[in-house]
């Protein structure tokens, strides 16, 4: 008797759990259990091709990737520098600055709008390639080093063999003996494209190794031991499909009745009734009516209008039922995927996007940041620093004091930015938190904030402006303000 008899024998020979039985209702249900490598050799390439589908022909689908792009990432997650040295720190700000502008290999946007295009591309496909590009000092870049984004494809998921020097690739993925990541074999040209047009396929089908270190792949792990990703529309796949068909059948059953306005019923077909023209070679004649016609029918003749039958009624309740299942499967909101406000309110909302707003930035600091902002972070330091651009003295020996940021995400707008302000003026009061984190929660680098507010109340005082904000702008006895005035500034006045 094996010990799963012996164990089910205790327990009246009954599974412990219900699903786990094999009785009418678990009868058809027979699921497999492959593992995190083998179930997306299986069923990513088809994922992946419905997935950008779905994007390509359906609102909704790309509505919720939108969603996701523009709260994850909006105007960028920017590098805030914490080494110790201020000199450099604002040296290496505003070489950072100079630099985004350079950052994209094809000249098309920004190192920001790379985030957000490798976030898009994670979500629709599954995952980004972005590859490191060091560049010649002749090409006079700021730092001689940009991004070349990759789509999932050229990364080929059916290359699966063993290397005579004992390293193994899976997925296109090179493994050392102890499992790590060594180099990647990319297709030199998206495999699709050949298909279509020669001319943009250059290589073909041929692949090139290209070191690990020279590629972040952008992608939400999900399970222990995967190593590609999975488009994030997976588990919204067939509902999204069979909701796009079924809201088309929908407009044409609406569009179809709405055709018919009657049926003439006569004794004497060969009468012209209500002005209608000669019948088509099918014996089909149409008639039409005007505002305020008045038709004398002849007699034994009869007008039907239509009247058919509304099988929509409970359409509207249905699609949001099926939306708010298809949000949570994407991970946005039911309102960020259809844009219906309808029936909420300021705690049911916030509700809402607290929670959303939690998994954001569990996505923006362990996958974005994680995988891309801190590899491109410490390898544009390296560039900076052996280029010339920025001087740092010792950085071999003190390479992670110079490399030390953290990165700030576009701040949250509130549904009610006065309630919000004056909690947070509370918690600073308090020591509950300190300006810096305040100002990073809105996305703002706090030393740069401090420098313009500085600058802000010396053009102030300067032109010998007065505003609200100055706590000193009326002195004790009523008389006019002292200078300095100190804009933003909450501290008491002196007595």
């Amino acid at each position: 008797m094996s010990w799963v008899t012996k164990i089910r024998t205790l327990f009246g020979g009954a599974p412990i759990h219900e699903a786990a039985g094999g009785g009418r209702r678990a009868m058809a249900w027979m699921p497999g259990n492959p593992g995190a490598v083998a179930a997306m050799l299986a069923t990513s390439n088809e994922l992946r091709v419905k997935s950008r589908d779905l994007v390509r022909r359906n609102a909704w689908a790309n509505a919720g990737i939108e969603a996701f792009v523009a709260n994850a990432v909006g105007t960028g997650i920017k590098p805030q520098s914490t080494a110790q040295d201020e000199t450099f720190r604002v040296a290496v700000q505003a070489l950072w600055r100079d630099w985004t502008e350079e950052a994209d290999a094809t000249g098309q946007t920004d190192f920001y709008g790379l985030q957000a295009l490798a976030a898009r591309a994670m979500c629709e496909g599954g995952e980004c390639l972005i590859r490191l590009r060091p560049r010649r000092p002749e090409d006079g870049l700021v730092v001689p080093l940009q991004l070349q984004l990759l789509e999932a494809e050229h990364l080929p998921l059916t290359l699966n063999t063993e290397l005579p020097t004992g390293n193994v690739i899976r997925s296109g993925i090179e493994f050392d003996a102890m499992g790590r990541r060594v180099a990647y074999h990319l297709y030199r040209s998206h495999p699709e494209d050949g298909r279509l047009s020669p001319m943009s396929a250059q290589g073909g089908q041929d692949t090139v190794r290209v070191p690990a270190a020279e590629i972040m792949h952008l992608y939400r792990v999900l399970r222990p031991g995967q190593i590609r990703g999975e488009p994030w529309l997976s588990r919204a796949l067939v509902k999204l499909n069979e909701l796009d068909q079924y809201d088309d059948a929908e407009l044409v059953r609406k569009k179809t009745a709405a055709m018919f306005a009657g049926f003439i019923t006569r004794q004497s077909p060969e009468d012209n009734l209500m002005g209608e023209g000669l019948a088509d070679p099918n014996g089909i004649s149409l008639a039409g009516l005007e505002p305020g016609t008045l038709q004398i029918l002849e007699p034994g003749e009869d007008v039907k209008f239509s009247d058919p039958a509304d099988v929509g009624g409970s359409y509207g309740e249905f699609l949001r039922t099926q939306f708010r299942a298809v949000a949570s499967a994407i991970g946005v909101t039911y309102e960020q995927l259809t844009g219906d406000l309808s029936g909420v309110n300021y705690s049911s909302i916030r509700a809402g996007l607290l929670e959303f707003r939690r998994r954001m930035e569990a996505i923006q600091h362990g996958v974005l940041v994680h995988q891309m902002c801190r590899p491109v972070w410490n390898a544009w330091l390296d560039q900076a620093v052996l280029s010339g651009a920025i001087a740092a003295p010792g950085f071999t020996q003190r390479r992670r004091e110079y490399a030390a940021c953290k990165w700030i995400a576009q701040g949250w707008q509130w549904v009610d930015p006065e309630k919000e302000f004056k909690a947070m003026l509370l918690a600073i009061r308090a020591g509950l938190m300190s300006r810096s984190e305040a100002i990073s929660a809105f996305g703002m680098d706090a030393e740069d904030v401090d420098r313009e507010i500085a600058a802000d109340n010396a053009r102030a005082d300067e032109l010998g402006l007065i505003f609200d904000s100055d706590p000193r702008r009326t002195s004790k006895d009523g008389g006019s303000a002292e200078p300095n005035a100190a804009l933003g500034d909450t501290t008491t006045p002196p007595p």
